[in-house]
């Protein structure tokens, strides 16, 4: 099939966008309001957008309480979600009035950060520091109206949990991070498997005519 997404007539009982660009990780986005209020929401349009510097970036729609948290403070923490938090998160979903502490009403520990002042999930096996790099008001070029902004940060501290290091690397087995499919769908990451790039001997054996 093919459908114009300007138009939206695909034919089908739901959008099926959400479910074409999958898994997507999911930023657990914390933040403090201008009067001290902590704030937690999902975000599964989320990802990291450079290494060296770090940058990572979400996108809201439309506007919510992350959103002008961040444009107040210029800071945010992203919590990554572990298969044991699953709960929590979705909970932290939730419509929530801008003056609700969501990690008080999820049974969550905000902790401190050391570079920030937004605080993290303490439970969170990994927490990202970050600084706003710039916001970004999504426009599209067919004119159709958008009230998506796109969020991107500078990672100025990073929290690893002991428990996940293995041997000096990550074990993604001992959290198992929680990835958003489409439509109300998740996923837990489980097996994994490892591929090495072709080096020089590798594409000089290779006949790609």
């Amino acid at each position: 099939m093919f459908y114009d997404p300007r138009s939206d007539e695909h034919g089908l009982p739901r959008n099926p966008w959400t479910a074409l660009v999958t898994p997507r990780p999911i930023g657990w986005i914390s933040s403090l309001s201008a009067d001290g209020v902590p704030n937690l929401g999902p975000y599964s349009f989320f990802n990291a957008a450079a290494g060296v510097p770090p940058f990572v970036t979400f996108s809201s729609t439309p506007r919510k309480d992350s959103l002008n948290n961040i444009d107040a403070s210029k800071e945010f923490a992203v919590n990554i979600v572990s298969w044991d938090l699953r709960e929590q998160m979705n909970l932290s979903s939730g419509h929530f009035d801008p003056d609700v502490d969501e990690f008080r009403a999820t049974g969550l520990t905000a902790a401190p950060c050391r570079n920030i002042k937004a605080p993290r999930v303490a439970e969170s096996p990994i927490a990202l520091e970050c600084v706003l790099y710039d916001t970004i008001e999504l426009k599209p070029r067919s004119g159709l109206p958008c009230k998506t902004t796109m969020v991107i940060g500078e990672v100025v501290g990073i929290h690893i949990s002991d428990e996940i290091i293995v041997d000096g690397f990550i074990d993604v087995a001992r959290y198992r991070p929680v990835c958003r499919l489409g439509y109300m769908e998740y996923a837990a990451v489980g097996e994994t498997f490892t591929m090495h790039r072709p080096d020089a001997e590798d594409m000089a054996r290779a006949d790609y005519r």
